[in-house]
This record gives C-alpha cells, sequence and structure tokens, in this order.
C-alpha cells in the first residue's frame, strides 16, 4: 500500500511538472515556424541599419535544430500559451537589411496581434495592402525602417488597432518617405475606433486636421510632427477625455488657437512650436495640472502672459544628466507678447531651467525663481525692473536693447555673460552680492 501510494505521488508530481514546463513554453506550430523562417531568409544582417546600442540580430536564434526547435523559445517571437499560435513578432533593432512584399511569408501569420519591425532597413519598400491579413493586429510598429510610398487604405480594415507608429520613415537627408494623400487621414481613421497611439512623424499627410479624430476617445498619444499639415486645428481634439501627448510641431501652415481648457484634462505633454497658432494664451492653461511639457516656440501668440502661469508647477523638461531631472519652461516667440506687470511671480516657482527668447515687449515687475540657477533673455527687448531671487551657481544670459534693471535679491551668480550694450560697475560684481542694478542701451 506504502509503495502504491509512493508510486501515485510520483505520477501526480512529474504530471505537474509536465504541466508546468507545457504552460512556461508552448509547442509552436510547424507552419508558423516554417513562416518565420522563410521570413528570416528573405533579409540579410546589416549592421550599420541601426544605430542602437542594444540591437542585435534576433532572427541569428531561430533554427529548428536540437533545443533551438521550437519557434516559441526564438528571441522576438511570443507564442499563446494556450493555442501554441504565434501573436507576438518583435523584431526591432535587428540589423534587418532587404525588402518586404505582397508574398511575405509574414502575412500568413495571421494570428499575430502585436507586430514590431522598428529601427531595421527595409530598402524603400512599400507597405503591403496584404497586411490586412493580420486582422488580429492591437499594435503596429513600422517606424524608422525605411518604408516608402503611400500607405495602403487597408491598414483602416485592422479594427482591432490601439497603436499605430509609422513614424520617422525618413531617407538619408532626413525627408519624409511615407505619405497619407489619397486617401487621406479621414480614410485611414474610419474603422480604427479603438486607437489610443497615433504617431505619424514626417508622414506627408498636406491636408487638413479631420475633425473625426475627437471621435477616437480613448485617444492617449497624437504626434503629427512635421506631416504638412493646414488649416484650422480642429478645437474639438483639445477635449479628448483621455490624452496626455499632443505634438503637432513642424507644421507651418498650421493655424489654431487654444480652448478654454478644463480642470480636467489630462494632458501633460504639448508641443505646437513652429506652427502658425495664434491669439492669447488662456488663463485656463493653468487648468493643466498634469503637464510636464509645455512648448510654443515660433507661434504667433500675443497679449499678456496668464497669472495662472505662475501656480504650474510641474512644468518639467527631462533632460538626462545624471539622472537629474531638470524643469524647465521654453517660450520663444515672433511676436508682441507682454508680461502682467502686475503679479509678482509670473512664472512657477521650483523652475529650474528658464528660457525666454525673442519676446517683444516684455514687461515685469517682479521674477520669483527661487531655485532657477540657469535663465537667459535673448533677444527680449525687455522693460522695467526685474527682481531675480536666485540661489547659488545661478546663470544670466541677456540680450536688453532698452532701459533695463535687474536685481539679485540672494545669493550672486557665480556666471554673468553679458552682450554687447550690458554696463555694471566693478563693485557690483563682488562675492557679497546683494543687488545688481544695470542700464541697458
Amino acid at each position: 500500500m506504502h509503495v502504491l501510494f509512493l508510486s501515485l505521488s510520483c505520477f501526480h508530481l512529474i504530471t505537474i511538472m509536465a504541466n508546468s514546463l507545457s504552460a512556461e513554453q508552448p509547442l509552436c506550430h510547424a507552419d508558423e515556424s516554417s513562416a518565420l523562417l522563410q521570413f528570416k531568409q528573405s533579409f540579410s544582417i546589416d549592421k550599420s541599419t541601426s544605430s542602437d546600442p542594444s540591437a542585435y540580430p534576433k532572427v541569428a536564434s531561430w533554427k529548428l535544430e536540437g533545443d533551438s526547435g521550437n519557434c516559441c523559445s526564438w528571441d522576438g517571437v511570443k507564442c499563446d500559451e494556450d493555442t501554441g499560435h504565434v501573436i507576438g513578432l518583435d523584431l526591432s533593432s535587428s540589423f534587418l537589411h532587404g525588402s518586404i512584399n505582397s508574398s511575405s511569408s509574414l502575412f500568413s501569420l495571421v494570428h499575430l496581434q502585436r507586430l514590431n519591425l522598428a529601427y531595421n532597413d527595409f530598402d524603400y519598400s512599400r507597405i503591403p495592402s496584404e497586411i490586412s491579413h493580420l486582422s488580429g493586429l492591437v499594435s503596429l510598429n513600422l517606424s524608422s525602417s525605411v518604408f516608402s510610398g503611400q500607405i495602403p487604405l487597408e491598414i483602416s480594415k485592422l479594427s482591432k488597432l490601439v497603436s499605430i507608429d509609422l513614424s520617422f520613415n525618413v531617407d538619408s537627408s532626413n525627408s519624409g518617405l511615407l505619405k497619407l494623400e489619397k486617401p487621406g487621414l479621414r480614410s485611414l481613421l474610419q474603422n480604427l475606433t479603438n486607437l489610443k497611439v497615433l504617431r505619424l512623424n514626417d508622414v506627408s499627410i498636406s491636408s487638413e486636421v479631420p475633425d473625426t479624430l475627437a471621435n477616437l476617445t480613448s485617444l492617449t498619444t497624437l504626434v503629427l510632427e512635421n506631416c504638412g499639415l493646414r488649416g484650422e486645428f480642429p478645437i474639438s481634439i483639445f477635449y479628448l477625455p483621455k490624452l496626455q501627448v499632443l505634438n503637432v510641431r513642424f507644421n507651418k501652415n498650421l493655424t489654431g488657437h487654444l480652448p478654454k481648457f478644463h480642470p480636467v484634462s489630462p494632458l501633460q505633454y504639448l508641443t505646437l512650436s513652429d506652427t502658425s497658432f495664434s491669439g492669447k494664451l488662456p488663463d485656463s492653461i493653468g487648468n493643466l495640472h498634469f503637464l510636464n511639457v509645455l512648448n510654443f516656440s515660433d507661434c504667433y501668440f500675443s497679449g499678456s502672459l496668464p497669472v495662472s502661469l505662475a501656480y504650474m508647477q510641474k512644468i518639467e523638461l527631462l533632460l538626462t544628466n545624471r539622472q537629474r531631472i531638470y524643469a524647465c519652461m521654453l517660450f520663444q516667440q515672433r511676436r508682441g507678447w507682454s508680461g502682467n506687470s502686475g503679479t509678482s511671480a509670473l512664472i512657477s516657482y521650483g523652475c529650474y531651467l528658464m528660457v525666454l527668447q525673442k519676446w517683444k515687449d516684455l514687461t515685469v515687475v517682479e521674477m520669483n525663481f527661487s531655485i532657477t540657477p540657469f535663465l537667459e533673455c535673448a533677444y527680449c527687448h525687455q522693460r522695467g525692473h526685474w527682481k531675480y531671487h536666485c540661489p547659488k551657481n545661478g546663470y544670466l544670459s541677456a540680450s536688453f536693447s532698452q532701459q533695463f534693471s535687474i536685481q539679485f535679491c540672494t545669493s550672486p551668480l557665480s556666471t554673468i555673460r553679458p552682450s554687447v550694450g550690458f554696463t555694471a560697475s566693478a563693485s557690483t560684481l563682488g562675492p557679497d552680492l546683494a543687488s545688481l542694478s544695470a542700464q541697458i542701451s
């Protein structure tokens, strides 16, 4: 009886171990492993195709011999734990070089849900319309891979897509290779109602922004940088309930103005630089409590800076410098923008880096930057008296053209780089500096 119990226990243990191993590593289907090998053989390995230091030829592990015979164990391949079907293929930064055509074995992997071919060189291939065979795709990333030509309308049939990234397909001169013109963006999006992420940097769209984008209520990221957009930007897009990232920079013929922002807006990143957005900044911009990056450089805004900017303590630009997080507010202005002379603190406390460039007739009575070590005011034409609460090791770079005075109220700046016209006596620059007043010619 004891022997029987021991035998049954061992059998049960072996069964559990076998099931565990099976769950960890499903067995690949033979037709899918064959399709993957055919796909591998259609490319050469060229290490010049990616500058990513972590890049390596993932397909080098793909072989049928020995312990590597199961394609579910291959680099970049993910299989469904229950069915063994290939549901994920990530060959990003794999040094692949060659073309993809309509007969590619890739399109026989009909169970694919995620496809990432970013950072390879597909030698100016067009995106084949057969991509519509992958009807289960939820994520498609073909960025930075030298695809060219018109984006096929068949992508609009992939109704389960949550994320599309076709960005940065450029030639050696950084000119965009992909276009979305006939049919255009409106047609592409007609069935993609589940989209959360849309990145089309450097895709030539050359049209107005369709207002149907505002129907994508799950959208969190919208990047239409350098797309040749024109016309009025639909204000309704700003009200998308989950939108966190909005980037439409480098579209010089794109016009628009900012809306009245709701207090519940989740926007974290907003850049409209190098567009023709104009009008006044609404005071409701202070409602963007989650905003980290705000860039309006080279736009056409006018009027006064909203007082609400003084209370936005989360605005920051992330820069990598020994893991330190720098906060930044960056405004470059081509047209008149006057400061609000009645505010004692115009821009947020806690700002690490302040850059104000090309502002005309900027008048500020007092600006408090309690921990700002770097302030640059180039070609701004400031007037009046600025009071600068500066920390130790601060830095001032300025180019002024009208009468102006500035007072440093705490520690002295470690460096003052005056431009032409800056006058100050030597005694004011001593180690015990409490204030500095200079006349600017």
